[in-house]
């Protein structure tokens, strides 16, 4: 969710809706041309304006635009236009949405200009006094007033500095309109809002002639009551596809991040990329390598979708590249960084179900597949990727982080040649330093990993600058900036981690604590960087960790107070808050002087939030890294959260001991492919910092830069830099200027931005840019001109950070260290378990469930197609109880039993017990179990009985006669026969509803008919010896189990000699005992004492002693 451009009704209604002073040209908004086109009775006698609506820049300009029409006059202005494809600038849609409004006449000195615009430090009011088509630069002409975050703005400041050159008529309405506009900006979370032109007529009436406008989307949770129904159209040129709209939604149900932006369907070249910055890097080599006219999509999953959201997402790519062919066949790149805690064998699982559900379309269309990936349990998903390659036919090429992130780009274009085994790296499970010959660093660099073979002359040499100044000189060079200077705010710390820094976490993430204390002890840190957790929704507790063998514990509490008054050694707060309660939780931080750096993890927090925290942070000094962030990392000393992944990639990586380089990138993932490139081609990392995705991250580049710059033992710097902002420029001016000294190496990406026809807004929020200024490919050539080390493209930035590397050890600058191994670290059994490296005999077995999917399953038939099937109780009952799905007719019979069975009023003996405990105060539970406590022989118990004792008797081939009289003979009561007040003359309902469902749906009632001829044989010798409802479903039950044929003979008895048929009367009448209480509690009834007068107290007599 970022910034999201609305379009000129959507902005209109907004503001409509709250703002009633002024009057507004907006009387009629129409969207659909068929009522001007086929009769327009709204328009009578009126003079109109008609444009399109569809994000269309500069429509007056491109004379898109008909002024001053009659009725006649706009249906013919439509009829030339209207579903005409149209171009503007480099892209070519069709015109299908149109506003149409009342013209006003109005002179051109009535014309204003005014726009509202967020940067980083507040809200940018602009005006000028000469508006309208013509008005030509307004960034150099208009007067402007920056409105610092959290203030207000007065009439007084407008008519000052803004209104100079407007009549004085005319001062005090436009005041008082702009300042009206300004509070709905803020309230309604717009970023920005320009009119263009604002008329105010002599009467004073203001007018909104035209309008464009940003808002918030983060901000959803907060206005959506305010906002109504909000759509996002897409840019002109770009049509909304309902494959976009169902990414979209599933993304808005998720924690993670799907995203998906159709650019050329009929493409050949289509990615499937995890990660915000990745994915854009993978489209920049796409254009790099003169994909640009053939890229299909732009998109990225990441944040740890589950499997099936993964699956979700593939299986919609999947179906859009295969629904036309291309004639040179296609390809999917399926690609990424290294994760910091995805599960990459589970994410790989949701591609490989929706690789197999489309195999035929994937083999008919031709396509090949590219797969590159690294982070937790990587090597599991390479290895199942493979095997689908293999027993599907499709061609899959897969590659680890041994290869270069976007080599099989030039693998998939045919820039390069696909290697036949590629080598690997060793397994997850593997926690030790792989064996070398060598104990001196850099690991010797790769040769062949890149999209084309280069020599090392390829490498654009940077300008040498002022890089090299003594380490002593550095000091001595001021640099303005606001948060190192004095005043209002207090400086910031060079240092934010140190071996001995102490962190409290805030939100329940005990697997992130348990990488940050494996961390630390593969760091040989003498304590855990971890003091406290802070979790609001449970009370004060421990929670137990490991640290190395042994386990510990840890203090959770519930309020932010408690923690830091009692851990006052604690100054960095780790905040895993959601987006809704991370603004709360950070400001709360801030009030506590000992907090010097705050990590926000959250995605999504509101703009208009972060920069109030961000105003916060200046004041109080400190240094807040994200929102949007996975953290960071300082090999050796700290580690925030989940960066740097697992501990395999931390000890491949080198980051359990200091480098000599330190990175600053905006992607978490991107951070961690740094510490690999940094690792292959160095001697390693000494600090690396994502400041977040967002538009205003809470610390920039140049923040951390310049802390690098003064650290001693950096002695080179890498910036990962994104379009979108202008942070890049300031480390331009650093080098320029001297402050900066040490080597920069610098990319910025989305450099294939300015290749599309259309804007496209990137993974990160700010990763999209307004001018021409924030685009990657201007911001390279301007660091390459300042004088950082600036690659051609991000394959070449390897070869660009080992050749600076390379002259600073030339140079003695750098003189790698020797190589020490980290102590070694057990593996958790939970994730030995998931490498399937171990085994253990399971404590039970089951048969008929299993929840740990995606979706729960009864005996192998998943939830969904329960509920699809229309299987009912009893088709579940079918599951659970027998493993089978039973035919209609016996789920039928079983919920007819259920029914039946549900109650036979309040004087048996399980209702009594249930009734007297629920009115003694016992909870429901307590008085169910009372009640069917009672259930056995004597009460309900019969089903499972009889069933035995008529099955016996009819399988031996006894006679009905002879079945009665040796049970008389054996003084054994026939179980299922006899009622208290039911008899032959009245008979049970019950049983004859039953009877009937039975005689018409069974396929054979041969016990049925047995027990029918023995209720004969006893009713003749007394009348309520009748076959009861116990008895009746117990032998329709085995005739239902031998003859359904879902089960063989042994199965069935079985069956019932487990007793399963006595839990037909224990679920049905568990609801009316359930009932009883309900109703006993609805009608208040006291404690139960059974009357003395029903009691018959029989005593001895009298006896003397």
């Amino acid at each position: 969710m970022v910034r999201q451009d609305v379009n000129e009704v959507a902005a209109d209604r907004r503001r409509l809706r709250h703002e009633q002073k002024f009057l507004f040209n907006r009387d009629i908004l129409n969207q659909d041309t068929a009522p001007v086109l086929q009769g327009g009775a709204t328009f009578i006698d009126k003079r109109l304006v008609v444009k399109p609506d569809q994000l269309i820049k500069r429509r007056g300009k491109l004379g898109l635009v008909g002024i001053d029409l009659d009725l006649q006059g706009v249906r013919e202005w439509l009829k030339a236009r209207h579903m005409k494809e149209t171009t503007v600038g480099k892209a070519k849609g069709v015109l299908k949405n149109f506003l149409i409004e009342p013209f006003v006449p109005h002179t051109q000195e009535e014309e204003f200009y005014v726009c509202i615009y967020a940067t980083r430090e507040g809200d940018h009011v602009l005006f000028h006094h000469e508006g309208g088509v013509e008005v030509g630069d307004v960034d150099a002409k208009a007067q402007r007033l920056m409105v610092a975050v959290d203030d207000k703005l007065s009439e007084d400041q407008v008519t000052e500095q803004l209104l100079t050159h407007v009549p004085e008529d005319k001062k005090e309405v436009l005041a008082s309109f702009i300042v009206g506009l300004f509070n709905l900006y803020e309230d309604l979370y717009f970023t920005y809002l320009e009119i263009n032109p604002l008329v105010v007529n002599q009467d004073g009436g203001v007018f909104v002639l035209d309008m464009a406008a940003k808002i918030d989307a983060t901000a959803d949770y907060i206005c959506k009551a305010k906002w109504g129904d909000v759509e996002f159209p897409p840019p002109f040129g770009r049509e909304a596809y309902p494959e976009e709209a169902y990414i979209a939604d599933l993304d808005a149900k998720s924690g993670a991040s799907l995203k998906l932006t159709l650019l050329n369907p009929r493409g050949r070249i289509w990615t499937m990329v995890a990660g915000g910055g990745a994915s854009v890097v993978y489209s920049d080599t796409i254009c790099d390598l003169g994909g640009v006219d053939e890229l299909a999509n732009y998109g990225e999953y990441s944040g740890a979708p589950s499997e099936q959201q993964t699956y979700d997402y593939a299986k919609t790519i999947l179906s859009l590249m295969t629904r036309e062919k291309h004639p040179e066949g296609k390809v999917l790149i399926i690609g990424g960084s290294i994760a910091n805690f995805t599960n990459v064998a589970a994410t790989f699982k949701g591609i490989v179900r929706a690789i197999k559900d489309y195999q035929g379309p994937l083999k008919e269309n031709e396509v090949t597949i590219f797969v590159r990936r690294g982070g937790p349990n990587y090597q599991e998903g390479l290895r199942v990727m493979g095997e689908v390659g293999k027993t599907t036919g499709i061609p899959i090429h897969v590659f680890g982080t041994e290869t270069h992130m976007t080599a099989i780009v030039g693998m998939a274009l045919g820039h390069r040649e696909i290697p036949n085994q590629p080598p690997m790296d060793a397994h997850t499970a593997n926690f030790l330093l792989n064996a070398s010959n060598s104990a001196m660093t850099p690991a010797t660099t790769r040769t062949a990993s890149f999209s084309e073979p280069r020599t090392s002359n390829d490498i654009t040499p940077a300008k040498k600058s002022k890089a090299g100044l003594p380490a002593d000189c550095l000091h001595s060079i001021l640099w303005p900036l606001k948060n190192v200077v004095t005043g209002d705010w207090k400086a910031k710390a060079t240092t934010l981690f140190r071996k001995q820094t102490k962190a409290i976490v805030w939100g329940m993430q005990t697997r992130a604590v348990q990488g940050m204390l494996d961390f630390d002890y593969v760091c040989s840190r003498d304590e855990p960087s971890v003091a406290a957790m802070v979790y609001p929704f449970t009370g004060d507790h421990k929670q137990k960790f490991y640290w190395g063998h042994k386990e510990i514990l840890l203090p959770v509490y519930k309020n932010m107070a408690d923690a830091m008054k009692k851990h006052t050694e604690v100054d960095v707060l780790i905040s895993f808050a959601s987006l809704r309660s991370a603004f709360d939780s950070t400001m709360e931080a801030m009030q506590y002087s000992q907090i010097h750096t705050i990590a926000i993890i959250a995605e999504g927090i509101p703009e208009a939030q972060t920069r109030r925290m961000i105003k916060m942070a200046d004041e109080k000094g400190v240094t807040i890294i994200g929102p949007a962030t996975v953290g960071g990392i300082k090999p050796g000393c700290f580690k925030i959260g989940n960066t740097g992944g697992m501990l395999d990639n931390i000890l491949a990586s080198k980051l359990y001991r200091p480098g000599s380089v330190a990175y600053v990138s905006r992607s978490g993932g991107m951070s961690n492919e740094l510490n690999n490139i940094i690792s292959r081609t160095t001697d390693g990392v000494y600090e690396g910092v994502a400041i977040g995705g967002d538009r205003y991250p809470g610390s920039t580049f140049m923040d951390h830069v310049l802390r690098y710059q003064d650290t001693p033992g950096i002695q080179m710097i890498v910036v990962l830099g994104e379009i979108g902002g202008t942070e890049e420029y300031k480390i331009c001016q650093g080098i320029r200027e001297g402050r900066i000294t040490k080597p920069v190496v610098c990319w910025c990406i989305g450099t294939c931005a300015t290749m599309f026809a259309s804007e496209v807004q990137f993974g990160h929020a700010g990763a999209c840019a307004n001018q021409a200024s924030e685009t990657a490919v201007a911001k390279n050539q301007a660091l390459r001109d300042a004088g950082a080390y600036v690659p051609k493209s991000f394959d070449e930035l390897g070869d660009v950070i080992k050749t600076v590397y390379d002259e600073l050890v030339a140079n003695g600058t750098i003189i790698p260290a020797q190589e020490v191994p980290p102590p070694t670290v057990p593996m958790d059994y939970s994730w030995a378990r998931e490498l399937g490296l171990i085994r253990k005999p399971a404590s039970f077995m089951t048969s008929i469930c299993d929840e740990r999917g995606q979706e729960l399953i009864y005996a192998g038939m998943p939830i969904t197609e329960v509920f699809k099937e229309e299987m009912g109780l009893g088709g579940v009952l079918g599951l659970l109880w027998f493993q089978r799905r039973l035919p209609r007719y016996a789920c039928q019979f079983i919920e007819m039993c259920l029914m039946v069975t549900a109650d036979h009023g309040p004087a048996v003996s399980g209702a009594h017990n249930t009734i007297v405990c629920a009115r003694a105060g016992k909870d429901l539970i307590s008085s169910l179990t009372s009640g069917l406590l009672t259930i056995g022989d004597r009460f309900g118990g019969a089903l499972d009985a009889a069933a035995k004792q008529f099955s016996k008797a009819f399988d031996s081939g006894m006679l009905p006669m002879e079945f009665v009289n040796k049970m008389k003979k054996d003084g054994k009561l026939i179980m299922g026969i006899g009622h208290r007040v039911k008899s032959i003359n009245n008979p049970d309902m019950r049983v004859q509803i039953l009877k009937d469902f039975v005689k018409q749906h069974f396929t054979s009632t041969q016990l049925l008919d047995y027990a029918l001829d023995v209720e004969k044989i006893t009713t003749s010798k007394k009348p309520n010896l009748i076959l009861n409802v116990d008895g009746f479903i117990g032998v329709a039950f085995v005739d239902l189990l031998r003859t359904c044929g879902g089960f063989t003979r042994d199965e069935a008895d079985e069956f019932v000699e487990i007793g399963a048929l006595n839990g037909i009367f224990v679920l049905g009448r568990s609801m009316g005992f359930i009932g009883h209480y309900l109703d006993q509690k609805r009608l208040k009834q006291g404690l139960y004492r059974h009357p003395w007068d029903d009691i018959s107290y029989v005593l001895p007599e009298h006896m003397s002693m």
